[in-house]
């Protein structure tokens, strides 16, 4: 019999992606310790191991956890090609800008991406909520709402690559493949969860409350007969 894989520890995660790839970068980098190239290799190997020993220990790896290895190779292609700092910008924009247009086309869809990023059967009770839905005639309401939660939704992504463009101009200027951009680099990795991670995380926070305030007014339920493994009576 097989056992679901435990959750990350968030902190240890941060500290893996973020925190110990930004500390080789700032410290490393110079010729008389491990020089550019391997310090940019170390950094980038912590957040690529990281993400595939997580897809190893869920057994399947989820489009979201692709674009992560997929962003990180980029990276490392940026530098160790010694690429125009000017890509890296386009590159950190164009994860998010691309997850937030693939959310906003699905609005047009029979199944928006707010189906599988907020309202998913991880988080909610959806055969509870479906349930109670019918039961008041409400399907439609909500369907509606969960079309104005895939704008808001697709605004998050859209945020966070405006943020990454502007974050990485400002911070990484230095010629790719040098000391002085893996410390740039680093900067901007440290830099880049409180100024875009945490805003973006209180955004889809305060959009899965918006969504459950209008579940609950629509469905009669409580928030936390909503929420998954709550109480079923």
């Amino acid at each position: 019999m097989t056992t679901a894989a435990a959750k990350p520890n968030p902190f240890l995660e941060i500290g893996i992606t973020i925190i110990v790839p930004a500390l080789i970068l700032m410290k490393f980098s110079g010729e008389q310790d491990l020089g550019s190239v391997r310090a940019l290799l170390l950094a980038l190997a912590f957040p690529l191991g990281w993400g595939l020993w997580d897809a190893v220990q869920r057994r399947k790896l989820n489009w979201l956890a692709v674009l992560g290895i997929v962003s990180t190779l980029l990276t490392g292609g940026i530098g160790l090609l010694k690429l125009d700092a000017q890509w890296l910008a386009v590159k950190e924009a164009a994860v998010p800008g691309l997850i937030g247009l693939a959310v906003l086309v699905s609005n047009w869809t029979r199944y928006p991406l707010i189906r599988t990023l907020v309202f998913n059967p991880t988080l909610f009770d959806v055969e509870r909520i479906h349930k109670a839905l019918l039961e008041r005639h409400s399907t439609v309401a909500f369907e509606l709402r969960l079309r104005t939660g895939t704008l808001l939704l697709a605004g998050t992504f859209f945020f966070s690559s405006f943020m990454n463009y502007v974050l990485a101009r400002w911070m990484v200027t230095s010629p790719a493949g040098t000391e002085a951009f893996n410390q740039e680099l680093g900067r901007m990795t440290l830099m880049s969860y409180p100024v875009i991670a945490v805003p973006s995380m209180l955004m889809m926070m305060g959009l899965m409350f918006w969504l459950a305030r209008g579940a609950r007014r629509l469905t009669g339920l409580t928030l936390t007969e909503m929420m998954q493994g709550g109480d079923a009576s």
